[in-house]
């Protein structure tokens, strides 16, 4: 069992900039937290807080109900796998996954058997008398995780694992971090920049903004209705396009275009009547239609989809994901229409739901 709290936790520098806000989150036994946002918002320095390599300047942090607050980070029997593998390239995979161990002089019949277990899991069998300098870079980071594996922690903490890799590393890696994750059923804190990996491995997300949460949920719900006009334009590539328009008459009206709703819709925007809200439209929400004409500048063609970037109404950029393999030519004019519509208070950037 690892059960973690994070209760009404801030981060204040000596100098009194604040890097984390008011922190508030219960993560459940064999969880996996995405901590996702922007360089600079606070999700590293929150690992860190957890970890134990940052103090808290307010708040409480719990671990299976026992405050760990001021505990040092040796005690608190969590492992921590960062974007550096920080390896010893003096010594072979076997050597470098048992270190910890040897240096706690733990039993060799007993590190040898967490060793192959951990090489087993990772699929580093073969490559444990090696030296780092004659691994592939996901090679590494296994071995850096395998590092955590034979340790046996409460929970593991991952600080941007994948940074230092390449496209198609990152996505191999990725895919065995989740399966690690389904096989150790271990509580997980992961931190990360890219929006990709938070979708595809979480089973919750944190995303974050200038050191406030802005939103915890699954990645569908951050996808599907985002808490703000923050988080519904970080999450999802590519990015939401929004579009600034008046609610008048049952319709929205832009700068040279206009938009027709559905009843519900109306419904839902029924307060904002004669105002202005802010319009987001995800790419792949946007099909060939009879609504709006879109002028083409450019195609990016990505086999199944092409992404068309164009300007619509005054000059209004726009981006729509399309089925196929679309082949418009700069000044092209194609017409299309608007699917799942999102809204946002042109003042708070909340979402509107409808409720207010």
């Amino acid at each position: 069992m690892a059960e973690l709290s994070l209760q009404h936790i801030d981060k204040i520098y000596d100098n009194n900039v604040q890097a984390v806000f008011d922190f508030n989150m219960d993560v459940k036994d064999g969880e996996l937290i995405v901590l996702v946002g922007p360089s600079g918002c606070g999700k590293s320095t929150t690992l860190r807080m957890v970890a134990g390599l940052e103090d808290i300047s307010r708040g409480s942090l719990l671990l299976d109900g026992v405050d760990i607050t001021r505990m040092p980070a040796k005690d608190r029997d969590m492992a921590m796998v960062f974007q550096n593998y920080a390896l010893y390239g003096h010594m072979t995979v076997y050597e470098n996954m048992a270190f910890s161990m040897t240096l706690r002089k733990e039993n060799p019949n007993v590190i040898h058997k967490k060793v192959l277990a951990a090489a087993e899991i990772l699929g580093l069998t073969s490559q444990l008398n090696k030296k780092p300098a004659q691994l592939s870079g996901g090679q590494r980071q296994r071995v850096a995780m395998g590092r955590s594996i034979v340790r046996n922690p409460k929970v593991f903490l991952f600080d941007e694992p994948l940074s230092n890799l390449d496209a198609k590393l990152r996505g191999a890696t990725r895919r065995e971090i989740l399966l690690l994750h389904k096989r150790l059923q271990a509580t997980m804190l992961y931190v990360t920049h890219d929006q990709t990996e938070a979708l595809t491995l979480a089973d919750r997300i944190v995303c974050m903004s200038m050191g406030h949460v802005q939103q915890i949920g699954t990645p569908l719900e951050l996808y599907d209705t985002p808490a703000n006009l923050f988080v519904a334009g970080f999450i999802g590539l590519p990015p939401m396009n929004f579009f600034d328009v008046l609610f008048e008459d049952g319709m929205l009206k832009g700068k040279g275009f206009t938009v027709q709703l559905t009843e519900e819709e109306k419904h839902r925007l029924s307060s904002y009547n004669m105002k202005e809200i802010t319009l987001g439209i995800r790419p792949e929400d946007i099909c060939e239609g009879n609504d709006i004409a879109v002028k083409v500048f450019s195609n990016e063609n990505l086999g199944m989809n092409t992404l068309v970037h164009g300007h619509m109404g005054n000059g209004l950029r726009v981006t729509a994901k399309l089925r196929g393999w679309a082949e418009y030519r700069p000044g092209d004019e194609v017409r299309v229409s608007f699917g799942r519509k999102h809204f946002f208070d042109k003042v708070t950037t909340n979402a509107i739901r409808g409720e207010e």
